[in-house]
């Protein structure tokens, strides 16, 4: 380890004191409302999530070369349904450990086109041309280096368009705040790591299994190494949307379900032999937060660790959780 992280990067890695404001009655979509997350504030929220998003595991059952996994749609993304050649936030569930996952697309087939770049509510009212989303990229450009400055609560509109070379009024004909700008920003890293739930293999209880086990931990690290600077600043918020608070808290617990299958779905078989499934969804929880946290040290918060071997540790102890 190279260096000890500041106290502004450390994120999530708050000290006992520190608290987020959180405003139950978010969740009716007033504006402006938010939540405050501290120590014990999101417990009941978070149990919630847990039962919600892990019930229908008991009716799962293996199949034969996989286990499906439920289709929960993917936090939404756009109001609408856009041309189809750019790439949808509701990525299609494949089933766990059938093959490679999703086909490439053919070679004749247009360049997908991020999420963000339709741009915040108000561009997702009508479809955006080449310079619409080359002005959203300017924006979300700006927006991103302003939030990772000042901070998502001290940015501010006025200091988005000045770096942006623009104007307040070009600004909202894209995005209705500076919220929704960075929703806007998050909505590719929801995206990404959607595909990753979907791609959590049978993990049996050979070399096979631990060798897909690591390719997809491998995975899990890129894409959250990709999405770094907008992890870190949702993580050193103070104040965060509920909107915002809950597409995350949604896919951290679908990929948790999807732990949770593709672990335990050769159980009663000789590829599950040693495999204990007691409480196999909470193990999936504390795994997937474990290895969470490390990848926000390494990319988020910039501390340098040998990630090859970080990835091998954290691939066994993965393994081993769910044979102890």
């Amino acid at each position: 380890m190279s260096r000890e992280p500041s106290p502004e990067r450390r994120g999530g890695l708050r000290a006992p004191g520190a608290t987020r404001q959180l405003d139950p009655s978010a969740s009716r979509g007033e504006p402006g409302r938010t939540i405050q997350m501290g120590n014990q504030g999101a417990i009941g929220t978070v149990q919630a999530e847990v039962r919600a998003s892990l019930t229908e595991l008991g009716d799962e059952s293996a199949s034969g070369s996989g286990v499906p996994v439920t289709r929960h749609p993917a936090p939404p993304a756009a109001a609408r349904t856009k041309s189809p050649d750019r790439r949808s936030a509701d990525t299609a569930t494949a089933p766990v450990g059938r093959g490679a996952g999703r086909q490439s697309p053919p070679a004749d087939r247009a360049p997908q086109i991020r999420p963000s770049l339709d741009g915040g509510l108000p561009a997702l009212q009508r479809e955006l041309g080449a310079h619409g989303r080359e002005t959203v990229r300017r924006l979300l450009e700006a927006g991103l280096a302003e939030f990772d400055e000042a901070g998502l609560q001290a940015a501010r509109v006025e200091d988005i368009v000045r770096r942006a070379s623009t104007s307040h009024g070009t600004f909202y004909l894209y995005f209705a705040n500076k919220d929704d700008l960075f929703r806007t920003l998050l909505r590719d890293a929801l995206v990404d790591m959607s595909a990753i739930a979907d791609d959590f293999p049978v993990v049996t209880s050979n070399e096979a299994g631990r060798t897909a086990l690591r390719r997809w931990v491998h995975s899990f690290s890129e894409a959250y190494a990709a999405h770094a600077a907008v992890i870190r600043i949702l993580s050193q918020a103070d104040v965060v949307g509920e909107n915002v608070f809950g597409d995350g808290l949604h896919l951290l617990f679908r990929i948790a379900e999807a732990m949770t299958l593709g672990m335990t779905a050769a159980a009663g078989g000789p590829a599950g032999d040693g495999l204990n499934t007691e409480h196999a969804e909470l193990t999936a929880v504390a795994c997937l937060m474990m290895l969470e946290r490390v990848n926000y040290l390494m990319s988020a918060a910039e501390v340098h660790l040998p990630s090859e071997e970080m990835i091998d540790r954290v691939t066994a102890i993965i393994y081993a959780a769910f044979r102890s």
